[in-house]
């Protein structure tokens, strides 16, 4: 087990009806002033932007908002954040969403004290020294930004999207109330499941030794979110189901799940070359199509920790773990309505080369995973991808 320091310092106020005492939690913080960012319509018909309003006026909170960010947030509009920020000095960067809505406000958050690009810390030209606090009111179950190190920021004119990590990220607080998430869509669902699921599932491949805890609680996570995935597919609005893969969002992603372990991604870092070659390709499905992908070629370097995963997540003791527990896999993905292959989006192999080409700048870096991704390991990954759904 590798030497760490481990706090993550978000607090979590969770339950039913907590979003009413966002007014209250901001005073106990003597936050005065906060800039409300947030997506699109679903909060607004939902009525949770004006609950969260009332509270505010109630407490003598003050607050401008700032709306429209979408999937795989834009660079553009964290620009217009940093600057309605400065002009009315806001304290605090109030997030009412999910991943997408974090994200940007972290960046914004990040970007205040900066004079550059927000993209300068995506593209690591520098590292952030001070961020204004982020506060969360979460409505999807799925990034895990709300308590993580994490800012994924995409720019559409140049196809970029990646991220960088700092604790200067990790939300001051994230109200966290179920019911929130009863309006979701269920592919977005399915996508949030897959989401939490994958940050969990990478971290568990890297190397650890035979006996770890955060292996233990990577595994249990991670029987969970598909246990509730299943719960929910039978019954959309059970309360603690919800609750549970509201939590598991949470802990997948905010470093527990690799204590002690060195922590890297790269089916993540595959994905966000997928969605910024084409934004309109939701961060779940490309995560759930590149990890049968992922799984196909790595079980050649490493058959046994594969078998260890078939074993005490998935419940497979026959001989032949590896190859069994990727169809046990693609069948899950199946049933929760998630896509198992590039052609769902009509990716094909000159798409693959370019998003390769990106990845690797031409073959001359090597993503360091705990088997390095280098350009021929990620086309092979990719070109996996390519099943002929109609075989399916």
């Amino acid at each position: 087990m590798l030497d760490f320091t481990y706090l993550a310092s978000t607090k979590i106020y969770f339950g039913k009806d907590k979003e009413l005492e966002v007014g209250k939690i901001l005073n106990d913080y003597h936050i005065h002033k906060v800039l409300i960012h947030y997506g699109k319509s679903s909060i607004i018909k939902s009525g949770l932007l004006d609950r969260v309003k009332k509270s505010l006026e109630e407490a003598n909170v003050q607050y401008v908002e700032l709306g429209g960010v979408e999937a795989n947030p834009d660079v553009s509009l964290v620009i217009k954040g940093v600057e309605m920020a400065r002009t009315n000095q806001v304290d605090l960067i109030l997030a009412l969403g999910g991943g997408s809505v974090i994200d940007s406000s972290k960046s914004i958050a990040n970007a205040y004290y900066y004079e550059g690009n927000p993209l300068d810390f995506n593209k690591k030209i520098v590292e952030s020294t001070k961020a204004l606090p982020v506060g969360v009111i979460l409505t999807h179950a799925a990034s895990g930004s709300e308590m993580s190190t994490s800012c994924v920021i995409s720019s559409r004119v140049e196809k970029f999207k990646k991220g960088f990590n700092t604790e200067l990220n990790r939300p001051l607080f994230v109200i966290e109330n179920p019911r929130l998430t009863y309006t979701l869509p269920w592919f977005q669902v399915g996508c949030g499941i897959v989401d939490i699921l994958s940050h969990t599932f990478e971290r568990y491949f890297n190397h650890s030794e035979d006996i770890e805890f955060s292996d233990y609680i990577g595994e249990g996570l991670m029987k969970l979110v598909i246990d509730t995935a299943y719960k929910l597919k039978e019954n959309p609005l059970d309360y603690n189901a919800k609750a549970n893969l509201m939590l598991a969002s949470s802990y997948s992603h905010n470093g527990l799940t690799s204590l002690g372990k060195n922590s890297t991604m790269p089916i993540h870092q595959l994905e966000h070359e997928l969605s910024s070659l084409n934004p309109m390709i939701p961060h779940g499905a490309g995560l759930s199509i590149l990890t049968l992908g992922w799984l196909k070629v790595i079980k050649k370097y490493d058959k046994e920790k594969i078998e260890k995963f078939a074993t005490n997540v998935l419940n497979i003791h026959s001989l032949d773990k590896c190859d069994e527990a990727i169809v046990k896999l693609e069948k899950f993905y199946k049933d929760i309505s998630m896509p198992i292959s590039l052609k769902e989006y009509n990716i094909n192999e000159d798409d693959i080369i370019s998003m390769v080409d990106h990845l690797t700048k031409n073959g001359k870096e090597v993503y360091p995973s705990y088997v390095p991704l280098t350009r021929d390991l990620a086309l092979e990954i990719y070109k996996e991808c390519l099943i002929d759904i109609k075989e399916k």
